[in-house]
């Protein structure tokens, strides 16, 4: 399964007053691992960056002159995310905005909906935690995710970051693994001939303690709240129905 984070950020809020993109930040997942594959460009606009938008990603006119307009990169930017599952937070704004650009350009260019799936983490969030603050930093907050060094917004690092935020919500780990470190030097399918461990005869027994029932019901609720968010039985699911 390939995924590609997105993130953009733009002159302003809205495309009906010929408001344009500035930066793309896209990173790439390989079956929820990151690959370290990312596309990154700031862009040249042809217009003014609004007063408001700059306060909030820093990106100037000045820095934005001598930087590559949309057209010089839309062939390397279709490359990247063609045939991927797009995962972004509230992807009606970013996609909007690409469907835009590729409008201005009058040529024969796909829609985003014509290439790639589009995972939308604002909509997830708000499934999971309804009522709630689903903001990308609330979500950093909730699961315990450092963003300490986001002071302005950015493409890329707000990618970066909402590719472990969109981890964390559909369950970390794509399998759970007694492998360990072996299994993560020699893949999935791999082998490592390890060494029986000893265990000292005089190891005191393992003390086992039951869940109350209480602990399994908030069990039962997380595994139907990841069921929802994979899209089907999750793999903890699965492990158990074989067991």
């Amino acid at each position: 399964m390939r995924q590609v984070v997105l993130d953009t950020e733009t002159t302003g809020l809205d495309t009906s007053q010929g408001h344009r993109i500035i930066e793309i930040g896209c990173l790439e997942l390989v079956n929820r691992r990151k690959t370290g594959r990312t596309f990154h460009r700031y862009i040249q606009p042809d217009r003014q960056v609004d007063a408001g938008a700059m306060e909030v990603h820093g990106i100037t006119n000045e820095f934005l002159q001598d930087k590559p307009r949309f057209s010089d990169l839309v062939e390397e930017f279709l490359e990247f995310i063609r045939g991927a599952d797009l995962v972004i937070h509230n992807a009606p704004f970013d996609v909007g905005f690409i469907d835009y650009e590729f409008s201005l350009l009058e040529r024969d260019l796909p829609t985003v909906a014509d290439i790639c799936t589009v995972t939308d983490t604002l909509v997830l969030a708000r499934s999971m935690y309804p009522g709630q603050r689903n903001s990308l930093d609330a979500l950093c907050r909730r699961h315990d995710i450092d963003n300490s060094h986001r002071e302005l917004h950015g493409a890329l690092l707000d990618a970066e970051i909402l590719a472990e935020v969109y981890l964390a919500m559909t369950g970390g780990q794509t399998a759970l693994s007694l492998g360990g470190e072996d299994e993560q030097r020699h893949g999935a399918g791999g082998s490592a001939a390890r060494a029986p461990r000893r265990v000292p005869a005089d190891r005191p027994r393992l003390r086992v303690v039951a869940p109350t029932t209480a602990e399994e019901e908030a069990h039962q609720a997380w595994l139907e709240r990841l069921d929802k968010a994979a899209g089907g039985p999750c793999v903890w699911r699965r492990l158990e129905e074989g067991a």
